[in-house]
């Protein structure tokens, strides 16, 4: 019960709520002093909806139009980054505005990396966030991207949580609920997206394995993610059924941002074993990231019931209070009973699957655990 909290030293403000996009960006842009934006997204958001079109007109309009790269693949390949890097400076571009989700803005975060690891300078070039999924990449000051070989490769910077000036001023991301998180993306995938931020609050699903026992993280955080948690039980059933419901959309995405609530970490603070699991499997495999999470979290909750700490049992178990749950008596109990749960809720949306689905090989287990008995028995219970 001791150590220490700071935001991100860029993400500052958020603005949040359906049709946000003009003005938030247009403050942005006026308070971060930039000149030309290029946007970076993904295919099908800029072929099969009109999201991009609409962003489009509001740099033109203030003639703050560099460009749109579209090439920002699945895991965030390095081909993709690279090729971005090449497009933002021949367009003269000084800052990104990435649409999307977790690939467009993680992989705007990683082409600002090696920007500024290239050029240097007081700060990597500026972001702004717009997300259209539940990733909440754009909280977090780290990004991830797939190298050559098919490894997943993690870079940070304590300037890169979008968005931010050099004089580090202020910062924000733009939620906008405006496009369908579902568009431009397979139904099961972009729901997957969201319970990704069941399995991310530190690697996100809410809270529900990660942020309650990884290391570093807050008391307050860790209620906060409680909280989200139980308004991802709520909202994803009923995004599932009514998709075009804006007010919905709009309750899942503050849940995504209370899940991965913007923290400044001093040093590196470890992935939960779902997340970690989930980069090995996705870049190696090419499983959508969301879906890793499917797979993985129910059963790395249920294997906290036999690892974790005390304390870290304690808030697993807390959260069947935030579920109107009952508990099962013990500790231990709760904490599977969570995992059922969560199990459930996967299984509701359409998204439960196997390892096998996936063809992951059974001899490769022993690798993608890295040795460790328990996880090697994990995989085996998911394959």
């Amino acid at each position: 019960m001791s150590g220490s909290y700071g935001w991100t030293d860029t993400l500052k403000r958020v603005f949040y709520g359906p049709g946000c996009a003009s003005t938030a960006l247009n403050t942005l842009l006026d308070t971060l002093g930039v000149r030309k934006a290029l946007i970076v997204t993904g295919k099908s958001l800029y072929t099969k909806t009109d999201v991009i079109s609409k962003i489009e007109e509001i740099l033109k309009a203030r003639d703050a139009y560099a460009g749109v790269f579209t090439e920002m693949g699945e895991h965030t390949p390095i081909a993709g980054i690279n090729a971005c890097i090449k497009v933002f400076k021949e367009s003269g571009a000084d800052c990104i505005v990435s649409v999307g989700g977790g690939s467009p803005i993680d992989g705007a975060k990683a082409v600002r990396y090696h920007i500024h690891a290239q050029l240097g300078g007081d700060a990597p070039p500026p972001q702004i966030a717009i997300p259209t999924t539940l990733s909440a990449a754009e909280y977090s000051i780290g990004a991830g991207y797939t190298d050559e070989s098919g490894n997943k490769v993690a870079v940070s910077h304590q300037l890169l949580a979008p968005t931010g000036d050099h004089s580090r001023r202020r910062t924000d991301a733009c939620y906008t609920p405006t496009p369908l998180y579902f568009i431009g993306a397979p139904r099961r995938r972009s729901l997957a997206s969201a319970s990704r931020s069941v399995a991310q609050v530190s690697a996100i699903l809410s809270f529900a394995s990660e942020n309650q026992y990884r290391p570093l993280v807050s008391p307050p955080v860790k209620t906060l993610g409680l909280a989200a948690l139980a308004d991802f039980f709520k909202y994803l059933p009923l995004c599932m059924n009514d998709p075009n419901n804006v007010q919905v959309r709009q309750k899942l995405l503050i849940a995504a941002w209370m899940s991965l609530w913007p923290t400044k970490y001093e040093k590196y603070s470890a992935l939960g074993l779902s997340h970690a699991l989930g980069h090995r499997l996705g870049a190696t495999y090419g499983i959508p990231h969301g879906i890793t999470s499917c797979l993985t979290l129910a059963p790395v909750v249920a294997l906290q019931s036999r690892i974790a700490s005390p304390d870290d049992k304690e808030c697993l178990a807390s959260a069947l209070f935030y579920l109107h749950e009952p508990s099962t008596g013990s500790v231990d109990g709760d904490i599977l009973k969570l995992s059922e749960l969560i199990a459930g809720l996967v299984e509701t949306l359409g998204l439960k699957s196997t390892l096998s689905e996936y063809k992951v090989p059974r001899e490769d287990f022993v690798k993608l655990a890295q040795g460790q008995e328990e996880v090697v028995e994990l995989l085996n219970g998911i394959y």
